[in-house]
């Protein structure tokens, strides 16, 4: 099996396919020896601001002198990004000697495993066999029937930011949606939550209550000052600086500290150094991450409602205020099944021009009609705006910075990628 191969058989069973449950991932882990057993974890789920979080938690734990594992989803640019050990992707070598072995056993199961069910257990095996000290583990989706959640009770269970998203799978209200996620919660963990609206706190700690797990509730960060660069903030007392951007970010820092304090709890020693230098130094790309100064070029990944009041907060605080006539360019593409109308609205106030693409997805929204939908909002208000559809990326990309305004990529992961692979490879990098 080549590399290649193997990533090509993991996606024949793609996400689409999948269906919650744990029977599959507790049956292919009991056939490649239970791994996961063997290995400690910090589990985080959440609408919003998992993948944040987890990464500042690697990096910190990391910079303590731990060994760590860390299994982000989805992927940006290399597929090796969802498994990861001490800030490196996982070798080729490796991803494809141990999709062999999780091949021959899932391909002998009666019911066949997910894709996401696949790269669990792969992940499992890599990060047992390179002796990891602690991995922090990304939910995918959900919380409870989501197949990370196959451990057994984790150092810390770390619930970030909930809202309304995959509705079809964890209920149709945010209640209903904490408690599927509040799921990762098992007796003999300790919980660390955001601060989340009462109704869904209630909802945690409560769960927290019956299984007698002690629930930390992050608090607010208050910021000294911010650029392009990065923040500085105090929390609880201290100051620290975080090179990821946005307000939201802070919330998450918050949620990091405390679950950190969490973990020294539990015996582990994590210094205050590492700490500021876990958050100094982490990267996550993506998340309002600007690629070009000159001209201003930012890509974001977000995809929903929340991401976009998140965005839309950040463009206020680094780029353009709508008040005093400043607009952006937003080089957009979304998928069909997200709630993008809502999406468009809360952009609408920022945008000078748009530039249209066709995400890499099944699901995806046709740029084109992404485009219809945009011009029928400004009309409907007989406003006019520059609208164009791109059907290649890069001349995408010229189409958006050649407005001359600032640039906002966003819309959706799938996406995210190409769109940094091909700004880094252009003239304006």
């Amino acid at each position: 099996m080549t590399l290649q191969e193997a990533i090509d058989y993991i996606n024949d069973f793609t996400w689409s396919t999948s269906r919650p449950g744990l029977e599959r991932t507790e049956e292919l882990l009991r056939r490649v020896g239970d791994p996961q057993k063997r290995l400690k974890f910090v589990h985080v789920a959440g609408t919003n601001g998992k993948g944040s979080t987890c990464a500042m938690l690697e990096c910190i734990l990391r910079n303590a002198g731990y060994r760590t594992g860390f299994y982000p989803s989805p992927f940006i640019e290399d597929f090796r990004e969802r498994i990861q050990v001490n800030g490196e992707y996982i070798s080729e070598e490796a991803l494809t000697r141990i999709t062999e072995t999780v091949s021959r056993e899932a391909d002998a199961m009666e019911d066949h495993p997910s894709q996401f069910e696949l790269i669990t257990a792969i992940g499992m095996l890599y990060f047992e066999q390179t002796h990891c000290d602690i991995v922090v583990m990304e939910v995918g989706m959900g919380g409870s029937l989501d197949s990370t959640n196959v451990i057994d009770p984790p150092e810390a269970a770390v619930i970030t930011n909930i809202g309304l998203d995959h509705t079809e799978y964890l209920g149709n209200t945010i209640e209903e949606i904490a408690a599927a996620k509040a799921g990762i919660i098992k007796a003999g963990t300790r919980a660390v939550c955001y601060a989340e609206v009462p109704s869904v706190l209630e909802v945690l700690k409560n769960d927290c209550a019956k299984k007698n797990v002690p629930l930390r509730i992050a608090g607010e960060c208050t910021e000294l000052e911010h650029d392009l660069d990065g923040q500085r903030f105090v929390y609880k007392g201290e100051e620290y600086r975080l090179s990821l951007l946005g307000t939201h970010q802070l919330n998450n820092a918050a949620v990091v500290l405390e679950t950190i304090e969490t973990l020294k709890e539990r015996g582990y020693s994590i210094s205050r150094e590492a700490v500021l230098k876990g958050l100094e130094e982490v990267r996550w790309p993506a998340r309002f991450e600007v690629l070009s100064k000159e001209p201003l070029f930012v890509l974001d990944g977000g995809h929903n409602p929340q991401c976009a009041e998140a965005l839309v907060s950040s463009i206020r605080e680094y780029i353009a205020e709508p008040e005093k006539g400043e607009k952006v360019t937003f080089l957009i593409g979304m998928l069909a099944d997200k709630d993008y109308r809502s999406t468009l609205e809360l952009i609408r106030p920022f945008g000078g021009c748009y530039v249209c693409i066709t995400p890499d997805s099944p699901r995806a929204l046709a740029g084109s009609e992404l485009a219809a939908v945009i011009e029928d909002m400004y009309e409907q208000d007989g406003e006019m705006i520059p609208v164009t559809f791109r059907d290649n990326v890069g001349d995408a990309i010229t189409a958006a910075v050649e407005t001359g305004l600032p640039v906002v990529a966003f819309g959706s992961l799938y996406s995210a990628g190409e769109i940094r692979r091909t700004f880094r490879n252009s003239r304006w990098a």
